[in-house]
This record gives structure tokens, C-alpha cells and sequence, in this order.
């Protein structure tokens, strides 16, 4: 067996495909789970299971004995979170501890998961790049702080010393999505005919495999402190839907909402959320993101790393395949 490496996330959907990739590139693969926690990514792994609790810093030691490499992948990853501390304990906190916890175990090289959340935004809507500025209006919701606080302790962590390289996926889908991501189920809804209208906004979409690809690029390639964004193409909203239309045989929506009616609609949602505990369709935070075009350049991982990532309709393609095997696709 190849060198041992820890995945942290492994049985969420960057996760399991960062595992696969690594267990096809013959790495001895161990991966992280939570009781309880729902373990399908997993299915056919050829990979050792540990415990890990981002809120427990005592379950790390045991987890990253023996292990050359970490890929930590795991974050909570929800765009509405009735509690927003208990979100930085696992995103902040849990990231800067095990990384420390990393290097006390000897652990040679760490590639930490952050998100093109974390990062800046242009203001004519251009595509953003690893150093475009971050100014506070870019970091709307809990998640995007988080991600963006917890990627400058990682930075400060490099800066020490420690021998960690960034990657910045974009927005993946594709086989394994089986929560779904917030993506993923707009897309599930697009080929079930459920979005009969959109609003102007844009992202980049990636296939989830090219994403784990580029995550073992880093890992050969990086330079420890660097962040690589790991995206594919960027689309307007509109035109996703329209491919996602095409190919699973629906109609595509023609109705162009504009966001400044849907606020009160949102707020109504979240009002109803924070009483049921059910994640709302709708919040102000998503539809503020809305009216910036989430827009990124991959030139810097293709330059330096050699990342190659397919079009985005095989992206598509892909997820629908998968979506429809297991069932979801009615």
C-alpha cells in the first residue's frame, strides 16, 4: 500500500470524491465519520474508518496517527444556520486545531478545503482571482465568514512554517451528491421541472472529480501557504438551467425575477425556519449573493498545477446520471 492519508469529510460530497482519487492513485486511504452519519460515499472505499469530531480536539490524536498526508474537506456547509457559533467551532476552531494537531503528529503535508467563498469578488463581475480583494460586503452569512476566517488561520499556520497548501473549489456537482449539496438540488429541481423562473446571477461550475483531482495536484505540486481556486466555467444562472433543461427533456424556464420583492418573502421564511428548525428555500443572505456574479479564474491551478477540468455540461451530465441511478430523478 501506497502512503497513508487522512480524509476529514469523506462521507460528504468533495470528500468521498477526494477519497476515490486518492484510493485510484494508490494511497492508503483513511477517512473520518461521525457516528451515525449517513456513510453511502463510502460504499465500495477500500479505506480504514476512524472517528473524528471537528468539535472534539481529543478524537484527533487517534485519527492522524501514522499518517504522511491530511486532506481536511470537512466543514459545515449550510447557507442558513439557526446557530452561527456552533458553525465557527467546526469551520474556525476545529480547522486551526487539527492543523496544529497535524504537525504535533508529524503529519508531512496538509491540503486544506477552503471554498471560492472565502474569497473576493470583482465589481463589474469579471472572474475573481486567488488575490482579488475581499471586502466585507463579500462575506454575506455566516458560512462565508467562517470559510474566510478559517482560511486566514490556515494561512497564519503556513506562515509559521507548517507545510499546508489552500485549494478554493468553486461550486462542484456531480456523482455521489447525495445530501444533495444546495447546487446539487437546485439542479435535482431543474430536471424535476420545480424552477419555472431565476434571477440574474452567475457561478462556476465544476465537476466534483476535477475537483479531486485538483486536490492531489496540490498535494504534488502546491506551495505550502498558496491558495489554488478549482473551478470550471463560468454561467449565468439562467444558462445552467436552460442546459440542465435540455437534458433531462424539460421546458427552461423564461421568467427573469428581479431580488429587491423576494427580500420580504425570505424574511417571512426565515422567521418560519427559526420556529421549525427547517432550512428555509429562500433567505436574505442567498439572495444577496444573488446579485453579484459568482464568477472565478482557475488560470493560476492551470498554470502551476496542471489542472485540466472538463466542461461544465459533462458536470451536468454526470450529476443528472447519478441523480437519476439512485432514484432521485422522478
Amino acid at each position: 500500500m501506497g502512503d497513508l492519508a487522512l480524509v476529514t469529510g469523506a462521507t460528504g460530497f468533495v470528500g468521498a470524491a477526494v477519497a476515490r482519487a486518492l484510493a485510484a492513485a494508490g494511497f492508503n486511504v483513511r477517512v473520518t465519520a461521525r457516528p451515525g452519519s449517513d456513510k453511502r460515499n463510502l460504499a465500495g472505499l477500500n479505506a480504514g474508518t476512524v472517528a473524528l469530531d471537528l468539535a472534539d480536539p481529543s478524537s484527533f490524536a487517534p485519527a492522524l496517527a501514522g499518517c504522511r498526508y491530511l486532506f481536511h474537506v470537512a466543514a459545515d456547509y449550510r447557507l442558513w444556520v439557526p446557530d452561527e457559533a456552533a458553525m465557527r467551532r467546526v469551520n474556525v476552531d476545529g480547522t486551526r486545531a487539527l492543523l496544529r494537531a497535524a504537525a504535533q503528529a508529524g503529519v508531512e503535508r496538509s491540503v486544506y478545503t477552503s471554498s471560492v467563498a472565502a474569497l473576493g469578488l470583482t465589481e463589474d463581475g469579471s472572474p475573481a482571482g486567488e488575490l482579488t480583494p475581499v471586502l466585507p460586503a463579500h462575506h454575506v452569512g455566516a458560512y462565508k465568514q467562517s470559510k474566510y476566517d478559517a482560511e486566514q488561520e490556515v494561512r497564519a499556520l503556513a506562515a509559521e512554517g507548517q507545510n499546508i497548501v489552500i485549494v478554493n473549489p468553486s461550486t462542484p456537482i456531480g456523482p455521489g451528491d447525495v445530501k444533495p449539496t444546495p447546487t446539487g438540488q437546485m439542479i435535482l429541481d431543474a430536471a424535476r421541472g420545480k424552477i419555472p423562473a431565476f434571477v440574474d446571477t452567475g457561478l462556476n461550475l465544476v465537476h466534483v472529480d476535477d475537483v479531486a483531482q485538483g486536490h492531489l495536484l496540490a498535494l504534488h505540486k502546491g506551495i505550502s501557504g498558496q491558495a489554488y481556486i478549482l473551478g470550471a466555467e463560468n454561467m449565468m444562472l439562467r444558462d445552467i438551467l436552460h442546459m440542465v433543461a435540455i437534458q433531462s427533456g424539460r421546458r427552461a424556464p423564461f421568467i427573469r425575477l428581479p431580488v429587491a420583492p423576494l427580500v420580504p418573502i425570505a424574511a417571512i421564511m426565515e422567521q418560519i425556519a427559526a420556529r421549525t428548525g427547517k432550512t428555509p428555500l429562500m433567505t436574505r443572505d442567498v439572495l444577496k449573493m444573488a446579485r453579484k456574479k459568482m464568477f472565478f479564474s482557475s488560470a493560476k491551478a492551470r498554470r502551476e498545477l496542471g489542472y485540466a477540468p472538463r466542461p461544465a455540461a459533462m458536470a451536468v451530465r454526470d450529476a443528472l446520471s447519478w441523480f437519476r441511478k439512485e432514484g432521485m430523478l422522478k
